[in-house]
């Protein structure tokens, strides 16, 4: 079984602080042995650190280092919530919102960024069922929002 918090370690990779809410909601929501996560955005210190739309204003590979920071986060919000990453069973959901021109198509790759540091840190057998969708703008003009969904152990 994979450690995800060995994992982190073994990779080099130290989660930021996890971002505060930008309105009237919490980050995270636990019921049962489901943790619903907020829309996941690529903020560093509560600000874009990428603005702008896929296709338009950045490149795919702006997209997914966009996709994956807002999966860092995401991930840094499940730990202060659980406490240890060790706690998630499997990442059940995983949508994934990506801003676009309107004519980019390759939005799967975008997504990647996400999807492939998850599996990094939980192993392919805790992958997600996933959803990816262009949409026209996102908060705060980010390219890329996440949403998901963890099963936990009781």
């Amino acid at each position: 079984m994979v450690s995800a918090e060995v994992s982190l370690r073994e990779l080099g990779i130290q989660l930021p602080k996890a971002p505060k809410p930008f309105g009237a909601y919490v980050a995270a929501v636990q019921t049962g042995n489901l943790l619903f996560l907020t829309g996941m955005l690529p903020v560093e210190n509560q600000k874009p650190k990428f603005v702008g739309r896929i296709g338009k204003e950045l490149d795919g590979a702006a997209g997914r280092e966009a996709a994956e920071l807002a999966a860092l986060n995401a991930l840094a919000v499940a730990r202060e919530s659980l406490g240890s990453l060790d706690k998630v069973v499997r990442v059940v959901r995983l949508g994934v919102y990506i801003a676009t021109s309107g004519d980019l198509v390759d939005q799967p790759r975008v997504a990647d960024g996400a999807s492939e540091l998850f599996n990094k840190v939980f192993g392919p057998d805790k992958m997600s069922a996933r959803l990816v969708i262009g949409v026209a703008r996102l908060p705060m003009d980010t390219p890329v929002e996440l949403e998901v969904i963890l099963e936990t152990k009781s």
